[in-house]
């Protein structure tokens, strides 16, 4: 399909720059079937049925990006996968100022090595000394906050430390969040624990290639980047045994929904899942797995923007995100949340 059919109008004062307060006090659109509905994230309990399951990513956003010297030249580093103990892979601003084997000093006793420059433009970097990396890099480090959100406020700042973290993050790996759950807390988990909807956790440590724009003009063309995910078979079963009671299996995140239809097979059965998936999700994709997802608003022309319009139907979207721009809800990442309930 061609891309510019996934393109939209989106003022640029509906980017939010900061997260609802507190977090369950965002907006949601409402898209259940044929009906689109103006609610809030405090009425979630509300849009599902008991016997339904939520699955959150549990993965934990690390500082991971970094900025310091290869001689006179300033080089920052936003890293996006890790390859090894001591290897990750990053996409580098002034990076035509960099060789293979260069030493880039980011500060705080931090020096990494460049390696070999990949397809997508990223580089590896090796890591030098015997500290564990997480610990390098949280001396060096700050929160990768999106391109959106930090061009528009000169980067982070102490609040997105804690804003730009779910309730759920346990496994770091991210550099990303998964955004749509950063509008849970605790009283909307009790909420709906008392209306009968239980939830799952799983693993995909997000990369920075969420936000590369799609370059091709056909979505044939577009080459999707690889992120590392886990589904334990404890919860494989969970989500198998709540769809065979008559329960749905809601994702939370596009993150979420990618990994749980990379482990399903043709039956539709979640099966045991551990590696790399690079999934794209375009329409006439058949969605195996899930039954429904809660998602922040997506970028114009965006893969995500993509997946929704699978599950929901290309026109059914567009008419969505233009009510929702008319109606003024937040868009990205701080922004406000939609409820999706295909038929």
């Amino acid at each position: 399909m061609h891309v510019d059919l996934f393109d939209f109008e989106l003022p640029t004062d509906r980017i939010a720059l900061r997260p609802a307060t507190p977090r369950d006090a965002a907006r949601m659109l409402v898209l259940d079937g044929d009906a689109t509905l103006d609610r809030g994230v405090r009425d979630l309990p509300a849009c599902l049925r008991p016997g339904d399951l939520l699955v959150f990513n549990d993965t934990r956003v690390i500082p991971a990006q970094l900025e310091g010297r290869r001689g006179d030249a300033t080089i920052g580093a936003t890293l996006h996968k890790r390859e090894g103990p001591r290897r990750w892979r990053a996409f580098v601003r002034n990076g035509r100022r960099l060789r293979d084997g260069d030493t880039i000093d980011f500060g705080a006793g931090v020096t990494a090595i460049a390696g070999d420059r990949g397809e997508d433009g990223s580089f590896a970097l090796d890591f030098a000394g015997d500290e564990p990396v997480e610990l390098l890099l949280e001396r060096a480090g700050r929160m990768p906050l999106p391109p959106y959100i930090a061009a528009k406020r000169g980067g982070a700042d102490a609040r997105d430390a804690e804003d730009y973290q779910t309730l759920f993050a346990r496994e770091a790996g991210a550099v990303a969040a998964p955004t749509a759950a950063l509008h849970f807390t605790p009283e909307l988990m009790a909420a709906l624990e008392a209306a009968g909807i239980s939830h799952a956790t799983l693993t995909l440590h997000v990369g920075a290639g969420t936000f590369l724009p799609v370059k091709a003009e056909d979505t044939d063309d577009h080459r999707m980047h690889a992120e590392w995910g886990r589904i334990d078979a404890a919860t494989a079963g969970r989500l198998n045994a709540v769809r065979a009671a008559g329960g749905r299996v809601i994702a939370v995140g596009t993150t979420s929904l990618r990994l749980i239809e990379s482990a399903c097979d043709a039956a539709g059965q979640v099966q045991p899942f551990e590696g790399d998936t690079a999934i794209f999700i375009t329409p006439g994709y058949r969605f195996r797995g899930i039954d429904g997802l809660m998602t922040n608003f997506h970028l114009p022309k965006s893969t995500l923007f993509m997946l929704v319009s699978a599950l929901m139907g290309r026109e059914r979207m567009q008419a969505a995100y233009a009510h929702a721009v008319a109606q003024e809800y937040r868009f990205y990442s701080y922004g406000d949340a939609s409820l999706l309930l295909p038929t």
